[in-house]
C-alpha cells in the first residue's frame, strides 16, 4: 500500500473528516460554515481539512482571508480501487475476452439491439465497461482478442449523480 493510500485511509478513519466530505458532496463550503455544520471550533475544522487536503481527497481555494474546499471526487473513487481483487488466467492466443471473463467470473450476456452486452458479472448486475493497460477500449468483448499478456481492469459503472437538478417551472 502506497504513502498515499495510508493517507486516504487515516483521513477517512474519522467520523468528521467523512460527515465534512458529505457536506462538501453537497456544495464547495468554507472551512467555517463546516466547523458551524460540525458544532467544531473553526481551527479543529482546520486541522481535519488539512489532513484531507493532504490525503488529496479536497481542493482549497482561497480568497483572501476565505478557505473554500470542494472535494476531489475523481481521487475519492480511485481509492476504492484497492479494494478490488486481481484474478490471473493463462489462455490462448486469439482468446476473446469475453471468453477470458468467462474463465474467472460468472457472465452473464444479454442482446441489446444489434450487440450482446454482458448485463451481470459474478451475479452483479450492472453495465460495465473496460480497460486495456489502462486505455479504454471501443471493441466490444466478443471482438477483443488477446494476442499478448495484458491487464484488464473490469468496471462496473455505478450510478452516480454528476448534476441534480430541482427545477422550478414558473406559471
Amino acid at each position: 500500500m502506497s504513502q498515499l493510500d495510508n493517507k486516504v485511509f487515516h483521513a477517512l478513519g474519522s467520523d468528521t473528516r467523512i460527515r465534512m466530505l458529505e457536506f462538501l458532496d453537497e456544495e464547495e463550503r468554507h472551512i467555517s460554515e463546516l466547523a458551524r455544520m460540525l458544532g467544531i471550533s473553526v481551527p479543529v475544522a482546520a486541522k481535519h481539512a488539512k489532513i484531507l487536503e493532504e490525503a488529496d481527497l479536497v481542493e482549497r481555494k482561497i480568497f483572501g482571508k476565505t478557505h473554500v474546499l470542494k472535494p476531489n471526487r475523481e481521487n475519492i473513487y480511485l481509492a476504492m480501487n484497492v479494494f478490488a481483487p486481481t484474478k490471473s488466467i493463462e489462455v490462448e492466443k486469439g482468446t476473446t475476452l469475453l471468453d477470458a471473463l468467462r474463465g474467472v467470473a460468472a457472465i452473464k450476456v444479454q442482446k441489446k439491439g444489434d450487440r450482446e452486452v454482458i448485463v451481470s458479472t459474478d451475479g452483479e448486475e450492472g453495465l460495465y465497461v473496460y480497460e486495456i493497460n489502462g486505455e479504454f477500449s471501443e471493441k466490444s468483448v466478443q471482438n477483443c482478442v488477446l494476442e499478448e499478456d495484458t491487464t484488464i481492469e473490469w468496471k462496473k459503472l455505478e450510478p452516480v449523480t454528476k448534476i441534480k437538478l430541482d427545477i422550478h417551472v414558473k406559471e
